[in-house]
């Protein structure tokens, strides 16, 4: 039995941000020690360039990434590359450190495979965040999930995410800009266009590259279709698709499906596998798929629909730490299947 399955009854009897804290501590004495190297003996990722991706002038080993909102404080990169993940995105990361939304604010849905989380971008800060990247040493490329201040007004948006990414610019190979939190306040109106544009835009002025837009789940086609024309005209470098919803689908039977937050995993599947094949039909750079990805069948079917990496934290939760090393074992069969020479020649084959 693996240690996680042991202590996974355990962890589950927990609230779900204490254990959420308890296995993100476990990680972070492991790094940087020989414990490291023997996760990566146990759960490392064939390395085999059949995965390999290039993607916004990025070398990946695999396709398959943490999320951002795992690490917020990318205090434990290292350690999960080490559980076979290709990249690893941290954050959301502030300007000024936040302490979020009251506690409870993470929630189990058992029988659904999802979380509901309303964490409200809780974080040590930008200048605490770009410190510590600059200071390790990781072998995958690293992404910063970069948000706005919730006490900054949205016309000042565009100054605060600035202000952020040059905290945090030394130690990033690629930074992802948070216009979708449905967790914190203020990021609705961040969503139309000129304020997405004026956001973007400074970015581009600051030089942040390689640059991409997470965009929402619940925003109607012709707001995404916006966004996606900001991409174009901005020359951003990819998109991520998608964020949390706030979404309930009738389907979901969790009492704690009525709690208020961003829903995530299985039930957003299909939603956000849909949403890569819309972007990805409307775009020339390259998607990162995320939402519901717990199997290598589920990241493969993005990957057809047009992501060319895709990222998981839900899956995480429910399939403990084998997760990252079964989906890219498993996408190398599929790609064997299929004929496919590697995983790049399967993105988009759907479209």
């Amino acid at each position: 039995m693996d240690l996680y399955d042991a202590a996974r009854p355990l962890l589950f009897r927990l609230p779900a941000e204490t254990a959420h804290g308890a296995v993100h501590g476990g990680l972070k004495l492991a790094q940087g020690t020989p414990a490291e190297s023997l996760l990566a003996s146990r759960y490392g990722s064939p390395d085999d360039d059949r995965l390999a991706v290039e993607a916004f002038g990025c070398r990946f080993p695999n396709p398959v990434g943490v999320a951002a909102g795992f690490d917020k404080n990318a205090e434990v990169p290292s350690a999960l590359a080490s559980l076979g993940f290709g990249h690893v995105e941290v954050g959301g990361v502030t300007a000024e450190p936040q302490a979020g939304n009251p506690r409870p604010r993470l929630f189990r849905l058992r029988e659904d495979g999802a979380l509901v989380n309303r964490m409200g971008l809780n974080n040590e800060g930008a200048a605490a965040v770009g410190e510590r990247l600059a200071a390790a040493s990781v072998d995958v490329p690293i992404g910063v999930n970069v948000a706005k201040s919730e006490r900054v007004a949205s016309e000042d948006a565009p100054a605060d995410y600035r202000r952020t990414y040059e905290r945090v610019a030394e130690g990033a190979d690629f930074f992802v800009v948070n216009v979708s939190c449905p967790n914190s306040e203020g990021f609705r109106e961040l969503q139309n266009r000129d304020a997405m544009a004026a956001i973007l835009g400074e970015l581009v002025d600051a030089g942040a590259s390689p640059l991409l837009v997470k965009l929402s789940p619940d925003l109607p086609e012709p707001a995404v279709e916006d966004a996606l024309e900001i991409v174009d005209e901005l020359g951003l470098d990819g998109v991520v698709a998608t964020n949390t919803t706030t979404d309930r689908p009738a389907s979901l039977r969790s009492p704690n499906r009525v709690e208020e937050g961003g829903l995530s995993g299985k039930p957003i599947e299909k939603e956000a596998t849909g949403m890569v094949r819309f972007v990805a039909e409307r775009v020339d750079v390259p998607v990162v798929g995320v939402g519901g990805v717990s199997s290598a069948e589920g990241a493969y079917r993005k990957i057809r629909a047009g992501a060319s990496l895709v990222q998981l934290y839900t899956g995480l939760v429910y399939e403990g730490p084998t997760l990252a090393r079964r989906i890219n074992e498993g996408l190398l069969d599929l790609l064997d299947r299929d004929g496919f020479d590697d995983v790049s020649d399967a993105v988009g084959a759907d479209l």
